[in-house]
């Protein structure tokens, strides 16, 4: 039976914490000799390099340089996706059971190495030990998981009735063929692995390109796979700027499907472009403006602690980060002064250090548009907490700000609207429940969203009305975040998605298929 990989809890459990500590403290030392490596792009099974290549940095201080990346383009995606067309032919036709052991090889792959890999996510996109260790659990977690959904539904084939005596029918969802998968830098483990696992194990192939902040990460997953076994061409690495890789990997007209994850404007264009000539699946994720509503029987301090924790977890770079959050008027001044209180004493600093909450930006983008909105809600609003970049003593060479904490805002202002992910939550008040929900509904996004309540007609009304397609009540653990593999699938509705599948479901990896109806005759 599956069972997430949970690290954390499990070193907790056995009161080994220091283990857990020494373990990750060890794997920075080991990721430090590699820095400055030359790495490749994985295009039938070969490495490849361009004369050109991008020194890629650490947000932390972006005076290491973890590493020199190639170049890659347009040609080099026609490469990748020829490559991955010509192994489709035996891929596709490989029974399930072998697919499904080569993804179970790569979990136990990862899980012995996931000291190592979480240490590359921290220098790469700024993740603390904590959330570093959780990206790579949730990898591990997808390709056992959907291990596991293949073996339960007998690779998605089912004997159907006989519709003539003389007949025997089944119906046998199939793959596609060549899928582009275009992963973000916020869960370079868990969202790369687990959109590649869902089209790799139904038997399709790819051409994955990954975030310009996070190639490393992608690379060493590249290694895993191919140690589990993976064919060469199966998997397809290149790595590059996304309006020449990711742009070709749209109009190719060999690639039969796109499985994205990041902004709904890139996401929309994508769609427009990709079914130009016929229509063809595209698996998108597209963000959220995420609502925590606080009524006046809820617990104060189970909301402020979900509230805190969704919102300024991984510096709220996370697509289901709580980014508003409306409270009725008679408990708004304590809810916001101890939520005030904690956010202050948040640490802040380098995510390498254990006792840091909240480590750097992701990239020198996200620190200017932080800095805008900074501008932005002093000048409209009233901001409690935060509001600046930080630029003290070695922080001043990464990414670093102040979790943000802004009210008095009108409740139609953009900062109210629009997706920041940054670390700014927004708080305004609410005198009837029904106010409250169609404030939460007032959004284009519909990802996920929380409640904090002691009553049972509200929370039935909330899960009844609320436009979500992950919705939390009552959790101290996070308003918004962390749903797990297995146990809470993933996705949105409204602008968030488009197929109104989650991934870590039951119904995601049918995406990636196409339905046969066969007949035979039996004389």
């Amino acid at each position: 039976m599956f069972e997430n990989e949970h690290t954390v809890r499990r070193f907790m459990a056995e009161k080994a914490e220091g283990q857990f500590h020494d373990r990750y403290e060890r794997a920075l030392e080991q990721v430090r000799t590699e820095f400055g490596r030359k790495y490749a792009m994985i295009i039938g099974g070969r490495e490849v390099r361009t004369p050109a290549t991008t020194s890629h940095v650490s947000p932390i201080d972006t005076r290491i340089v973890l590493g020199h990346l190639p170049v890659g383009s347009a040609s080099h995606v026609k490469q990748a996706v020829a490559a991955a067309k010509k192994a489709f032919e035996s891929w596709s036709r490989t029974n399930y059971q072998e697919r499904v052991q080569i993804c179970r090889s790569a979990a136990d792959i990862m899980s012995q190495r996931k000291f190592e890999l979480a240490a590359w996510i921290s220098y790469e996109n700024g993740k603390n030990r904590y959330e570093a260790i959780a990206d790579v659990d949730e990898a591990i977690d997808f390709l056992r998981y959907y291990s596991e959904e293949m073996e339960r539904n007998n690779g998605f084939e089912t004997v159907m009735k006989s519709a003539q005596p003389n007949e025997k029918s089944r119906s046998v969802m199939k793959p596609y063929g060549v899928w582009g998968v275009i992963a973000p830098f916020n869960f370079p483990a868990a969202i790369l692995v687990g959109m590649s696992t869902g089209a790799i194990i139904t038997g399709n192939t790819v051409v994955v390109k990954p975030s310009s902040n996070t190639p490393i990460i992608a690379c060493k997953f590249a290694e895993v796979f191919k140690q589990a076994g993976l064919p060469d061409g199966v998997f397809n690495l290149v790595i590059g700027p996304g309006g020449k890789v990711g742009g070709e990997l749209v109009s190719n007209k060999d690639v039969s499907g796109i499985v994205f994850t990041g902004s709904r404007d890139v996401g929309y264009g994508m769609a427009q472009e990709f079914s130009k000539t016929r229509p063809k699946p595209l698996i998108a994720e597209l963000g959220g403006k995420n609502p925590a509503i606080v009524t006046e029987t809820a617990d104060i301090g189970k909301a402020v602690d979900g509230v805190l924790k969704a919102a300024f977890g991984y510096s709220g770079q996370k697509c289901s980060a709580c980014s508003r959050v409306y409270v009725h008027k008679k408990v708004k001044d304590e809810f916001v002064k101890r939520l005030v209180e904690k956010t202050r004493d948040l640490p802040v600093g380098n995510p390498l250090d254990p006792n840091t909450f909240v480590g750097p930006l992701a990239n020198e983008d996200a620190y200017k548009k932080y800095q805008r909105y900074a501008k932005m809600a002093d000048r409209d609003g009233k901001v409690l907490v935060g509001g600046s970049a930080i630029k003290d003593g070695e922080l001043k060479h990464g990414y670093y700000v102040q979790p943000m904490i802004v009210t008095g805002l009108p409740k139609k202002h953009r900062l109210f609207k629009e997706e920041l992910f940054v670390p700014i939550l927004c708080v305004a008040h609410y005198e009837k429940f029904d106010d409250a929900i169609k404030l939460a509904n007032e959004s284009d996004y519909g990802l996920t969203a929380g409640i904090f309540s002691g009553k049972q007609e509200e929370i039935k009304e909330f899960l009844d009305c609320i436009e979500a397609g992950v919705v939390y009540v009552n959790r101290q653990a996070s308003a918004t975040t962390g749903a797990m593999v297995g146990c809470q699938p993933f996705g949105g509705w409204k602008s968030s998605g488009t197929t109104g599948r989650g991934t870590g479901g039951p119904h995601y990896l049918t995406q990636f298929m196409r339905e046969q109806s066969q007949t035979i005759i039996v004389e």
